[in-house]
């Protein structure tokens, strides 16, 4: 069975039924063992991936008019970033340390995917479906911001302020990453801002979503003291991980019935499409249903 379930999963585009008689339903769709928990959500940390790189593609007026926000507000900065790395030098040394390693700590990707992956194992393991959503949501946007930032900074190869070259310096296209040359966007700040929007989904209180992202904003201002990064990279990072969030959160609404985000407007999606696999006596089947 370990063997069958995943091919199911690469196959379930097409759809085979062979028999009625005495079928014997493996029930996909509710009440999953524990294998079955997983491939469900593995799939869909991939679709939700998916999801959000496809979003580009099917902006109309005011998510094109987010964007251009997002653009003019990274190009503001982009003017001021060298005073900004100037100014920062006159208290750099300052600053507690042991901020500082936090910082770069949290928004490193072996603490992210330990915290994200232990979140969504308790509650896989607990049956706790609110828990179990969230590490998925987790997973599935640091897994997609870490794959888009690691191929964006090697194709734009932007110079970190350290190299000391100056902001508009780049060295674009190359497969293999340059080291101080890989400055834009940040790593640290798409996946240390991700794990505090996500966790702020959970509450309402606007005080406790101020310190939750607070908290999430110190790899970005620690990437900055240690000049590994501009301001501009560090803004425009922290709006691309909360569009990757969004977007995937919404594609979640409709796979998963427990949601702790409903006041934001978005109608609830139901789930059209479920797929389960048969067996009967004299033959083997992938029925959808919908």
């Amino acid at each position: 069975m370990r063997k069958i379930l995943p091919l199911v999963f690469f196959i379930s585009s097409f759809s085979a039924s062979f028999g009625q008689a005495n079928k014997i339903s493996l029930n996909l769709k509710k009440d999953r063992n524990l294998w079955q928990a997983l491939t469900y959500d593995l799939g869909n940390i991939a679709g939700g991936m998916g999801y959000a790189y496809s979003r580009p593609l099917h902006w109309q007026g005011n998510q094109f008019k987010n964007a251009g926000y997002v653009a003019a507000g990274t190009g503001a900065l982009y003017l001021v970033d060298d005073n900004i790395d100037n100014w920062a030098s006159g208290w750099r040394d300052d600053v507690p340390r042991w901020l500082i390693d936090y910082g770069n700590e949290y928004g490193g990707p072996n603490t992210n995917f330990r915290l994200t992956g232990a979140v969504y194992l308790v509650g896989l393991f607990t049956k706790n479906p609110k828990l179990r959503r969230t590490g998925v949501l987790l997973i599935s946007s640091a897994s997609a911001s870490g794959l888009l930032q690691q191929v964006s900074k090697r194709i734009i190869g932007r110079a970190r302020p350290k190299a000391n070259v100056g902001k508009a310096t780049f060295d674009p296209f190359h497969i293999d990453r340059v080291y101080n040359y890989d400055s834009f966007p940040s790593g640290h700040v798409m996946l240390g801002f991700t794990n505090a929007y996500v966790v702020a989904k959970h509450f309402d209180n606007p005080w406790i979503k101020a310190g939750l992202y607070t908290v999430g904003s110190i790899p970005g201002f620690a990437r900055i003291m240690d000049r590994f990064h501009w301001v501009s990279d560090v803004a425009f990072s922290t709006a691309l991980s909360i569009f990757i969030v969004e977007a995937i959160d919404r594609y979640l609404d409709t796979k998963y019935d427990e949601k702790y985000n409903d006041k934001r407007g978005i109608l609830k999606k139901e789930k059209k499409v479920a797929w389960d696999i048969q067996f009967t006596p004299q033959s083997f089947g992938v029925v959808m249903t919908f």
